[in-house]
């Protein structure tokens, strides 16, 4: 499969996927939001693969926004249409991938950048990396689902000011916040993940996955977290995984997933 705008790669069981516009510090556009869903799509359903990596190439930006050039003359129904065909091919199918997905943010996540980071099951940063949504500077919101995953994750009045002022916060605000899980150089970065990756990969992508699942349910309406928890609890009894994880414990050997 070949893009335009993104790099794919395939080792050790880790897909990496690096957004390559760096003459437009990575900006999404819709052609960008395409290549994403297809290389995601591709990694989520290749076997091998068991950790999906996002970053951005270069040193200066994740993603520093959407490209406002595509979407400066739409109108509220083009609008519209833009903020869910974007929800629908990424942003939201990247949150409900059962392949884990770790998004490495280096340097600028701003709009739909950092809405893409948070889209992912976790973050880790670079220490220049700076994090915002300055949508109502350019007197629009963040479409991309900003409103809702900024709050979950940081905490409503946190959020708010962040949102309203449209201010930048850097990589330590953002892990003393919650927003990333680590800070590190930014060469460090990728081999960071990857350590990061590899402990996930010791473990039941079957029971990470059922994982996934049970932790979004808490956050969907008309879903109760528990119930789901305790059904995919259930399920787990059923897999290969789980005779394999038991056996191997009970064996006192490493389970081989």
């Amino acid at each position: 499969m070949s893009f335009q705008n993104i790099l794919v790669t395939k080792e050790n069981s880790i897909a990496t996927i690096t957004i390559n516009r760096p003459s437009k510090l990575n900006a999404l556009n819709r052609a960008t939001i395409d290549e994403l869903h297809n290389a995601f799509t591709d990694a989520d359903e290749d076997t091998n693969v068991r950790v999906i990596i996002l970053t951005g190439s270069g040193e200066k930006a994740f993603v520093a926004g959407a490209d406002i050039s595509e979407f400066a003359d739409f109108d509220i129904d083009e609008g519209a249409k833009l903020a869910k065909k974007g929800q629908e091919l990424v942003f939201n199918f990247i949150e409900n991938l059962l392949t884990p997905v770790i998004a490495a943010v280096n340097g600028f996540a701003l709009g739909g950048g950092l809405e893409l980071a948070m889209s992912c099951h976790f973050r880790i940063a670079s220490d220049n990396a700076r994090m915002g949504l300055p949508e109502v500077s350019l007197g629009v919101i963040p479409g991309y689902g900003g409103t809702q995953r900024l709050p979950q994750l940081i905490g409503k009045g946190k959020a708010m000011e962040l949102i309203m002022t449209a201010g930048m916060i850097s990589a330590e605000e953002a892990l003393a916040n919650g927003l990333v899980n680590h800070v590190t150089k930014l060469e460090d970065l990728l081999p960071l993940a990857q350590k990061i990756a590899s402990k996930i990969m010791r473990n039941s992508p079957n029971a990470i996955g059922a994982a996934i699942k049970a932790v979004n349910a808490n956050y969907k309406d008309g879903l109760n977290g528990y119930d789901a928890e305790i059904e995919a609890f259930g399920n787990c009894f059923g897999t290969n995984d789980f005779i394999e994880g038991t056996s191997a414990f009970l064996e006192k050997r490493k389970a081989n997933f």
